[in-house]
């Protein structure tokens, strides 16, 4: 067990403790057997882990301690989990919604192996604030999830996460405290994969999102009560800005991390004009770091790292 508390109340505070995970021990040779494991290109295993080690070694740079929990399971279990290729996108996995752990469950049966693992550590190290109720009949992946501030989170239902995913972990999240769940149903295509492919929180009051976004209702849910918003009036409501982009690359300029109000963490091979064009990040700190073939996998740097704690 860890000493700290899980404590996640948004996206952009300052972020103190972070899961990730090492990539896998294998290759993928080429473009073939990609396309084969749903992935983009070859990949060479030794320059994948020297991009992991660049990030770990930036958010350690940075103040964050860094759990990778590659390293915490056992023996036989670290055997089958160093030849599971999307280990290391830890986004998915589960989420810390306040002070609960919620476990997610895979949307493909290549990941369910990964989930099963962290799920079990999740459960060692936090036994207190992990949630139990899960159903593998119920896709769930946290790459699906943003959580825009205290009161408010907003989850797509799409390729990898179910209406019925949604539903079953509701009432968790109103119990953490939150007020407002919007749900949106975004296309299903493999450049929609995940909500962090489209929007993302860059600022305590500025998301980033794909311009079509304007296009599409949510579903916005309370304990209580159900109706529907627009995207912009939704998350205008809970006190965003939409900046909408028409021209993007979805997981460099979109998939980003916040490493506290003043600080983002992009991937090198990130638009830089969106950032200097909005007068809200154009003080930002920009950490640029390479993880070119991590993201050949089909995910970029919020997908890699799973915020335990965040400084309320």
């Amino acid at each position: 067990m860890y000493s700290f508390q899980p404590n996640c109340w948004s996206e952009h505070e300052e972020l103190e403790v972070v899961m990730l995970c090492a990539p896998s021990k294998l290759d993928v040779p080429d473009l073939k057997t990609a396309e084969n494991v749903q992935w983009s290109a070859s990949v060479h295993q030794a320059r994948a882990l020297e991009n992991f080690l660049e990030l770990k070694g930036v958010l350690e740079n940075e103040g964050v301690k860094v759990i990778d929990y590659s390293q915490e399971l056992p023996a036989q279990e670290q055997q089958l989990s160093d030849q599971l290729l999307n280990r290391y996108f830890v986004r998915d996995l589960a989420c810390v919604f306040g002070n609960q752990i919620v476990p997610g469950e895979a949307g493909i049966s290549m990941r369910r192996p990964e989930y099963v693992h962290a799920h079990t550590l999740l459960e060692k190290w936090f036994p207190k604030h992990y949630n139990h109720n899960k159903d593998p009949r119920k896709a769930l992946e946290f790459g699906d999830v943003l959580i825009l501030n205290k009161d408010a989170v907003l989850i797509n239902i799409g390729v990898r996460t179910t209406i019925e995913g949604v539903e079953s972990i509701k009432e968790k999240i109103f119990e953490a405290g939150f007020c407002e769940i919007g749900i949106i149903d975004l296309p299903r295509s493999s450049d929609t994969l995940h909500l962090d492919m489209n929007c993302n929180v860059a600022n305590e009051d500025l998301v980033m999102a794909k311009s079509f976004m304007r296009y599409f209702p949510v579903h916005v849910m309370t304990s209580q009560t159900t109706r529907f918003d627009m995207t912009d009036q939704f998350l205008k409501r809970h006190g965003f800005e939409v900046y909408w982009l028409d021209k993007y690359k979805s997981i460099p300029d979109i998939n980003f991390l916040n490493l506290n109000p003043e600080t983002l963490l992009i991937s090198k091979k990130a638009t830089k004009q969106p950032f200097k064009n909005h007068p809200k990040l154009q003080k930002k700190n920009i950490i640029e770091i390479e993880v070119t073939e991590l993201e050949k996998g089909g995910g970029g740097i919020r997908c890699m790292t799973m915020p335990l704690v965040r400084k309320r």
